[in-house]
């Protein structure tokens, strides 16, 4: 035992000469002007940064760099997923047609799952193939086909975007990360870099959640991902492994890697292609051979070996090395702020008509805020202790349908819904007004029959909401759903799909719904 104690010692002690001597060396050269024979050419400013940390979180070796892009282009050549816009732009010959394919897809894809994204992106590019096409929309037809997708922004930027490269750009759209970006609203650094490598074959490098888990990996990088110094890391090592004949196919290739292989738990080692350059793994492996070998204690294996103090790649010495992860001991977590809570009372006001077709009122939010400018069931925040809820709520109610009843309005359950930042709760109500009860219609308000609010673009937030109110009624049937009620609510209605409210109103009815495609999340 002795004898192994020594052997992994002296081994650390060596690794550790060796990467001070080669940190020596970097710093020492850090003012040479940086090679551009290799594709491997950094900015002064990147070469000082990475001069500024510890060798053993960087790539200082051209063949291992060389060995790094050959290993994942040829694995993604194999093994890459058949993506509709990944068809669409390798077979589109026009560039600015090719660039919005890819743009639409990065937008799309931002907080949201492949798998979901698919079927919205197949609609997206048959409703408006071509930025004319996606220019000349209405806001609410965007807003509508958008519904699930969440983060409604996301879908008006890209259309401000499409209107700016036709009437500004004469219909073309920037060919550079950097004209991307500083030109269209929207695009950051990441989607910049996206469209100018997968369109346009600029060789600049992309960094997202997935390429963070694969560097943070693969250079033992444990610090907060998050923090200033961190990310410049990473955009530098991106940057500087970026293979210059097929910029797009090997950042799309490191993608994959971090969505199919390298993910956050359970991580298929295995069958990684960049396995034998991936210092987490060779961690994992010294780690096992310690324990193998029956240590006492946990030795400490310094793998980064800085000249002085903390390493600021390295994960803190309040985070130790957590055997059960494994090679998911990167990157670190980032600490999260729980989201905000707030809570709001919200009244589903049904209005019986003579001829059946009973109508549900929807209003319009403010067009600044949380989902601002979609559509939902009138409602009114309130505190969470629930003190005067009703009252507040009646008021609201009032504003927008004239006098009503206050002894037919009745609470029915709660909904919690969480956005990215915000915790929700609705305090659900509803209000069935007699037939005769006359009722006002002001601007931006608009009654729907319950057919017309199940296949409209209406909030999640709001299905849930109704759901309650379903389950209340008499003769629907009910069943618990995974959607955070305190009740259980009615059986989902098979929908045929999602269309546009004009199609919705029949001559009978006397509304003009057409504003109400701006439904949302």
């Amino acid at each position: 035992m002795k004898k192994a104690r020594a052997a992994v010692e002296r081994r650390c002690r060596k690794q550790a000469s060796s990467q001070a001597g080669r940190k020596k060396h970097a710093l020492g050269s850090s003012q040479a002007k940086p090679s551009t024979s290799d594709g491997l050419a950094k900015p002064q400013e990147e070469v000082v940064l990475q001069a500024s940390v510890s060798p053993y979180h960087l790539f200082r070796d051209a063949a291992e760099v060389t060995v790094f892009r050959e290993n994942l282009l040829s694995w993604y050549d194999q093994e890459k997923r058949d993506l509709p816009w990944r068809r669409r732009a390798k077979g589109e010959v026009d560039l600015d047609r090719r660039a919005y394919a890819v743009w639409v897809s990065e937008v799309m894809l931002q907080q949201t799952q492949v798998a979901t994204v698919i079927n919205y992106y197949t609609r997206w590019m048959q409703k408006w193939p071509t930025l004319q096409d996606l220019a000349s929309a209405s806001l609410e037809e965007v807003n509508q086909l958008w519904a699930g997708l969440g983060y409604y922004s996301r879908g008006r930027r890209l259309q401000e975007g499409a209107r700016k490269v036709v009437e500004e750009l004469g219909g073309h759209v920037p060919r550079t990360a950097e004209t991307l970006q500083r030109l269209l609203p929207g695009v950051g650094r990441y989607t910049a870099g996206a469209i100018a490598s997968i369109a346009f074959g600029q060789a600049t490098g992309v960094v997202d959640g997935n390429v963070v888990r694969v560097l943070c990996r693969v250079r033992a990088i444990g610090a907060d991902a998050s923090s200033t110094l961190v990310s410049q890391q990473l955009w530098s090592l991106a940057q500087q492994l970026v293979d210059p004949a097929r910029p797009g196919d090997f950042n799309q290739a490191a993608m994959e890697l971090g969505a199919t292989v390298c993910t956050p738990q359970h991580p298929l080692c295995s069958q990684c292609p960049v396995q034998s350059l991936c210092r987490a793994h060779q961690r994992v492996e010294r780690e096992q051979l310690l324990t193998s070998q029956s240590l006492p204690g946990s030795l400490d294996v310094e793998e980064c070996a800085p000249n002085t103090g903390q390493c600021q790649l390295c994960a803190p010495p309040t985070e130790p090395w957590d055997q059960t992860l494994g090679v998911a001991n990167f990157p670190r977590k980032a600490s999260r702020r729980p989201p905000r809570e707030e809570c709001s009372a919200i009244c589903v006001l049904e209005q019986p008509r003579a001829l059946g077709d009973a109508r549900i009122l929807l209003v319009q939010r403010p067009n600044s805020g949380l989902l601002a400018g979609l559509w939902e069931f009138p409602s009114v925040t309130v505190a969470p202790s629930g003190q005067c809820q009703r009252k507040a709520l009646l008021q609201e109610l009032r504003s927008w349908a004239g006098p009503l009843p206050a002894s037919h309005l009745q609470h029915l359950g709660q909904v919690v819904h969480t956005f990215s930042h915000i915790k929700l709760t609705y305090q659900v109500y509803g209000l069935a007004l007699e037939e005769q009860t006359p009722v006002t219609t002001p601007s931006g308000a608009r009654w729907l029959t319950r057919e017309e609010f199940h296949t409209a673009a209406v909030s999640t937030a709001m299905k849930k909401v109704f759901r309650v109110y379903e389950g209340q009624q008499p003769g629907t049937c009910k069943s618990s759903r995974r959607s955070q009620v305190s009740i259980p609510a009615s059986r989902k209605r098979p929908s045929p799909g999602q269309q546009t409210l004009d199609g919705f109103f029949q001559p009978h009815i006397p509304t003009d719904a057409s504003s109400l495609n701006s439904a949302a999340q």
